[in-house]
């Protein structure tokens, strides 16, 4: 055996050892993106859409910018420039903007079950990006996925065809951050993963201050101290704190096993938007939820399971969790 296999070896066997604590670091991380639906929901009680969007994304850029300077992180070059734009569109306007907008009118546990398509979405345009070829079985996992969620969300409006904007909002969210997600996977191998999201939040603040100074022109913000709590957790920690807890809990690994704790996250919204909101808890809801879910997960594991990416181990999860 070579000294860089010995090493490499001994290297996968640290990893195996801290297993457990790579599990722990990516729970807290979800916990953490866990709470973003429900505090969607409570913020949009006060304050405009717009400015929620927005502001937030401008709360987590000036940290993300502290941060980037107190590490010394070098600047991206070239088309990577270009990239973190295709990251920030979609993980930093898109679903952010997209999300509080349909949950001006749609309940925050309907919108948790509609983004736990995100899994099965981020992994299907990690597919095609990285030009993989997976089993026709993951097309079929895909599309069963995709029709489940839109089956749910018609049966929560009075039956099939009754879909609404809200839930062409929440869609719509679900492929930017599917982009933003599968892009940001590949640079984060170049760029480092925490360092990628903050990238992109510094590159799209000029924008995001833009539509907050304009937000606040149109609709000066007033809402409860509890409102501006839930404004304060979704810029601090849904789209910035909690990607260094999920992308520790990635890089301690194993990254196929950590990835899998995301789809907790759609469940404890739920949870959430029932115990806080007083939201009801209807079969659809669960049975819909368990069914997105499923068909997610399986996704994940399917695509995870290609023989390209196994012999790629410094690859990222197919995706984060939709917390921004």
């Amino acid at each position: 055996m070579t000294q860089h296999s010995s090493a490499t070896l001994q290297s996968r066997r640290a990893l195996s050892a801290r297993t457990p604590t790579g599990l722990w670091w990516g729970l807290l991380g979800v916990a953490a993106f866990s709470f973003t639906v429900p505090f969607t929901k409570v913020s949009v009680g006060g304050l405009s859409p717009l400015f929620i969007g927005s502001g937030r994304a401008v709360v987590a850029a000036v940290l993300a910018a502290v941060a980037l300077a107190a590490t010394g992180q070098r600047m991206p070059r070239g088309r990577q420039w270009a990239r973190l734009a295709v990251v920030g569109a979609g993980v930093v306007v898109g679903f952010p903007l997209l999300t509080t907008y349909a949950l001006t009118t749609a309940p925050a546990s309907h919108g948790a079950v509609v983004i736990a398509l995100l899994p099965a979405a981020t992994a299907t345009l990690a597919v095609l990006r990285g030009h993989e070829r997976p089993p026709v079985s993951f097309w079929v996992i895909a599309a069963v996925g995709a029709l489940a969620a839109m089956g749910f969300a018609s049966a929560q409006w009075g039956g099939l065809g009754q879909l609404r904007w809200s839930d062409l909002m929440l869609f719509g969210a679900v492929v930017a951050a599917a982009v933003g997600y599968a892009e940001g996977g590949l640079l984060a191998r170049e760029l480092g993963p925490w360092q990628t999201v903050s990238w992109a939040l510094v590159l799209c603040a000029p924008l995001m201050v833009v539509l907050t100074v304009g937000s606040v022109a149109h609709r000066t913000p007033s809402a409860t101290g509890v409102q501006w709590a839930a404004f304060a957790y979704l810029g601090v920690v849904s789209m910035f704190l909690g990607f260094f807890a999920w992308y520790h809990g990635l890089a301690i690994g194993p990254m196929a096993q950590v990835s899998q704790v995301q789809l907790v996250q759609p469940v404890l919204s739920i949870a959430w938007a029932t115990l806080l909101l007083g939201e009801e808890l209807t079969w659809t809801t669960g049975v819909g939820g368990l069914v997105v879910i499923a068909c997610a997960g399986a996704a994940v594991r399917v695509r995870l399971g290609i023989p390209a990416l196994r012999a790629a181990p410094t690859t990222l999860a197919t995706s984060a969790p939709g917390g921004d």
